[in-house]
């Protein structure tokens, strides 16, 4: 998987304008979810069209936080990326400017509901009280793109951990548009996954500068396990 680090240039600028690199550590596990962006065939097949080969090597570090977040009473919600017709005449440009009209064609049906390409990856460990939202645009938060806010607002979640690939497309809009929904939100730097490392550090980097918190997974399961144990 990537290996991260946060500049020092970018830590120096995080502590002056917040007073510590990590903020969001106070919410209770049982409001926060993880939400795990686009880990499904389409983005994990080798040789599939939209490929991200590090995806695969994130896989055991997104089971492991589920399972910790689980026990500790929050919520894991899978999201997956679908075509619809709606999504072609609602945002026609991304499908008719900006893919090779080829490209689009085996993208659409790659994507479809119930296409292989478009299920959950089968190493992931869904469980039947997760949530599975289908979105239509990049950010899960995008107007139109799913009912992911009014899901987790019925839960009454707070917080949102944020998985998955590509770490700077749909985790990086996904993040972003939660915390301007007012979720508290943290992207995990060895949960998400990219096609090159720069393009992975750049997201986080950038994410940590103004929209919230980044961290790892070890760090997430240490906090749900001493919940666990504060309960006991």
């Amino acid at each position: 998987m990537h290996s991260y680090v946060l500049p020092q240039w970018a830590e120096e600028r995080i502590q002056r304008r917040q007073g510590g690199l990590i903020v969001h550590d106070d919410v209770a596990p049982d409001r926060t979810a993880l939400v795990v962006v686009d880990l499904q065939n389409y983005f994990m097949v080798p040789g599939a069209q939209a490929e991200v080969p590090l995806a695969r090597a994130v896989v055991g570090n997104v089971n492991r936080l589920a399972a910790a977040l689980r026990s500790a009473g929050g919520t894991v919600v899978w999201i997956r990326t679908v075509f619809t017709q709606e999504a072609r005449e609602t945002v026609a440009h991304f499908h008719t400017v900006l893919l090779r009209p080829e490209f689009a064609r085996r993208r659409s049906e790659a994507l479809a509901p119930d296409a292989e390409a478009a299920q959950i990856w089968p190493e992931l460990e869904v469980k039947p009280e997760d949530l599975v939202v289908l979105k239509t645009r990049y950010s899960a938060f995008s107007a139109g793109a799913s009912d992911l806010a009014a899901q987790l607002q019925a839960h009454g979640i707070e917080a949102i951990l944020i998985a998955g690939t590509m770490t700077n497309v749909c985790c990086d809009t996904t993040a972003r548009d939660a915390m301007m929904l007012n979720f508290r939100t943290t992207m995990i730097s060895d949960a998400c996954a990219s096609l090159t490392d720069d393009e992975h550090a750049a997201a986080l980097t950038h994410f940590h500068l103004q929209f919230g918190d980044v961290t790892t997974t070890d760090d997430l399961v240490q906090r749900c396990q001493a919940a666990v144990s504060a309960t006991v």
